[in-house]
């Protein structure tokens, strides 16, 4: 199931109107040459969260986001964009139903160049239908 929902989370965030006009690229891992901004998943973790009659799966999603800025703000807009949508997924999959989403931690920080990364941690809760 966590490979189903890396696919769901990428092709919701990438068919939000608002994303799609700022993002350069939304995909599964780092792009090769994409221009910034772009958002990826850094990485993902799955548990056992099976009931006595469903598979389930406890699936952490780490979302990065790279872009460009010399401010400590200069991201907010677009990280709170993208936290709303994700907060929007869909409950309803293929082969499967998310029942919980939730927002763990994020991290930012400023690199070289003028650049930015800020990773974003989530917890998804999903069960078999």
């Amino acid at each position: 199931m966590e490979v189903q929902l890396r696919a769901a989370l990428i092709a919701w965030l990438a068919a939000d109107p608002a994303l799609a006009g700022t993002l350069n690229a939304v995909v599964e891992e780092a792009p090769v040459r994409v221009a910034l901004p772009w958002l990826a998943i850094a990485a993902s973790a799955s548990a056992d969260w099976s009931t006595k009659d469903r598979t389930g799966r406890e699936v952490r999603v780490a979302l990065e986001l790279h872009c460009r800025g010399d401010r400590p703000d200069s991201a907010a807009a677009l990280v709170g964009a993208i936290e709303r949508r994700v907060a929007t997924l869909p409950v309803v999959q293929p082969g499967y139903r998310v029942v919980s989403i939730q927002f763990l931690r994020a991290r930012a920080e400023q690199r070289p160049a003028n650049t930015r990364a800020v990773l974003i941690e989530y917890r998804f809760r999903v069960l078999s239908d």
